[in-house]
C-alpha cells in the first residue's frame, strides 16, 4: 500500500475530475494522500476535500513563490491548524529561482511558518529551490527540529539532505527521480535511507515516467516507489511499506 505525501487536489487541473482521480488513486492501492495548501484563500477548498474524504489529509500554509497574496501571521496559521484533518504546516520555504532580491519578505514568511509549526507541534512541509543554504540556515535559527517535517520534492545535494535529516526531517522524492536525466538526484536517492524517505507526486505537476509530460495524479506514485526500489535494489513493496510507515509516524495518521 502506497501513500502520496504531497499533492494539490484543489488545483483546477484536478478538481474537474476529482472523483475519477480519487477512484484511480484507490485502485492503485494508494491508501492516503496529503492535499497541500499554497495560499490562505485556497485553504477552505483544501480542507473541504479532507473533510469529505477519509483518506485525504490537509495542510495549511503559503507557498514562497506567491507575492500577490496576504502574508500569514502565526496567530492565523495556529487557528487554522487546530482542525483535526490539518496534519502539517506548509507548503513553506524559500525559492530564489524566479524571484530576485530583496527577498526578506520571503524569509520572514518562512520564519512565521516554522514558529507556527513549533507552536502547534505539527510538521513542516518545506519547499526549497535555488536557496538551499538559506533554507537550512533559517531552519536551524528557528529551531525547526522541534517540529520536524519533510523536504518536499527534493532536488538538492546529498549534503543538504544530510543537514535536513540531522534535524529529524524526511526527504521526499517525486516523479523527477524517474527522469532519465536525473542522474545526480538518483545518486542522492540511493544514499537516503528508506527509514528517512517519503514519496510523492506533487500532482498535477511532474508526472513520473512513463507519464512524463501529462497531468500528474496520486495514482502514479507507485512509479516513484518502483524507481526508488530499483535504486536501492529492493522491492517496490518494501519501499511502499517503509514510506507509508514514515508518513504515518510523521503526520500521526493511518
Amino acid at each position: 500500500m502506497y501513500v502520496d505525501s504531497h499533492c494539490h487536489l484543489s488545483f483546477p487541473e484536478l478538481t474537474a475530475d476529482l472523483p475519477g482521480v480519487l477512484a484511480r488513486m484507490r485502485e492503485a492501492k494508494v491508501v492516503a494522500a496529503l492535499n497541500v495548501c499554497t495560499t490562505l484563500p485556497e485553504f477552505p477548498a483544501v480542507l473541504a476535500v479532507a473533510e469529505r474524504e477519509a483518506d485525504i489529509y490537509a495542510s495549511v500554509g503559503v507557498h514562497p513563490d506567491y507575492t500577490d497574496t496576504a502574508e500569514p501571521t502565526v496567530e492565523q496559521l495556529v487557528a487554522l491548524a487546530e482542525h483535526p484533518k490539518v496534519v502539517a504546516i506548509g507548503e513553506t520555504g524559500l525559492d530564489y529561482f524566479r524571484l530576485k532580491e530583496p527577498l526578506e519578505w520571503q524569509r520572514e514568511r518562512f520564519r512565521v511558518h516554522i514558529r507556527t509549526a513549533r507552536a502547534v507541534r505539527k510538521p513542516l512541509i518545506i519547499h526549497t529551490r535555488a536557496a538551499a543554504e538559506d533554507t537550512i540556515r533559517l531552519m536551524q535559527e528557528e529551531g525547526a527540529e522541534e517540529a520536524g517535517g519533510v523536504m518536499h520534492c527534493f532536488t538538492e545535494s546529498l549534503e543538504v539532505a544530510r543537514a535536513a535529516m540531522a534535524m529529524g526531517f524526511y526527504i521526499s522524492f517525486s516523479g523527477i527521480v524517474t527522469f532519465k536525466n536525473a542522474t545526480e538526484l538518483q545518486a542522492v536517492a540511493r544514499e537516503v535511507p528508506l527509514d528517512r524517505m517519503l514519496i510523492e507526486t506533487d500532482a498535477p505537476y511532474l508526472a513520473p515516467v512513463p507519464f512524463r509530460g501529462r497531468r500528474n495524479e496520486p495514482s502514479y506514485v507507485p512509479h516513484v516507489a518502483a524507481k526508488v526500489a530499483e535504486l536501492h535494489n529492493v522491492t517496490s513493496e518494501l519501499v511502499a511499506e517503509r514510506t507509508s510507515g514514515n508518513f504515518s509516524r510523521l503526520f500521526k495518521v493511518l
